[in-house]
């Protein structure tokens, strides 16, 4: 019997990085279990879109998928657009929908990976404060989930945790630097809370000028693969396909 097949939903940009980043965690989630079919597809700018995806995989022949929205929180694309495209599967399919990436230890273990990859050690989290960058939302919860990030990544060690966006919402990563500089921090670092490269990615960079580390986004790191997978194992167990709409 084979196993449902994971598409990953990946937003899509103007940026090519943003769908290498994806290709480059399909081809990691693949490395973690092997013989899964890994399958990517985008809500916009890129190719293959979901809806063209799921008429290709009912046309193989392929009957459950568990779909993973390549998100952190469970904002508008996660609560609306991608249910919407869902609801409207072939007929033949059944979907098992998996939750965002958030909340996960996995995640912040990433981030710190990323830390360190940048140059800080674990020695420096007592005396660094870090400013957790993320796009921005007008959702409040995911708002909220952001700060519960922050949170924990203090609780684990760092000096002084502060959330900052590159968009919807305050402060900006250069204020938030500036505040926890004058709070004491002896350096400040910037991990972007992004999955992947793209606008929002340069924007945080360009607001961090001023910062003493600037790590790289969450990318295909290898926690990144085994929460992946975590996910897919959660959708698979739930036994609760949802119905597609179709004719």
């Amino acid at each position: 019997m084979h196993s449902p097949v994971l598409l990953i939903i990946a937003h899509g940009s103007r940026d090519p990085r943003h769908a290498t980043c994806a290709f480059a965690l399909a081809s990691r989630i693949r490395s973690e279990r092997p013989g899964l079919r890994v399958e990517v597809g985008f809500l916009d700018f890129n190719t293959p879109s979901v809806p063209a995806l799921l008429e290709r995989l009912a046309g193989e022949g392929v009957r459950e998928v568990v779909t993973l929205p390549l998100l952190l929180t469970r904002a508008y694309h996660a609560t609306v657009d991608i249910p919407a495209i869902l609801r409207l599967a072939p007929s033949p399919l059944r979907i098992y929908p998996a939750d965002v990436l958030g909340p996960s230890p996995l995640l912040a273990r990433t981030l710190e990976r990323r830390l360190y990859e940048a140059g800080l050690s674990p020695a420096d989290k007592g005396s660094t404060g870090l400013v957790l960058a993320a796009a921005g939302s007008t959702d409040v919860a995911a708002i909220s989930a952001i700060s519960d990030v922050a949170r924990g990544l203090q609780r684990a060690g760092w000096s002084q945790v502060t959330p900052a966006f590159a968009s919807s919402g305050l402060p900006r990563p250069d204020e938030a630097v500036r505040t926890l500089r004058l709070r004491g921090a002896e350096r400040v670092a910037v991990a972007p809370y992004l999955i992947a490269p793209g606008f929002f990615l340069d924007r945080i960079a360009s607001y961090s000028r001023t910062a003493d580390c600037l790590s790289a986004p969450l990318g295909a790191a290898p926690e990144m693969a085994q929460l992946a997978v975590t996910r897919y194992e959660e959708a698979v167990g739930s036994s609760v396909p949802r119905v597609s709409q179709a004719a």
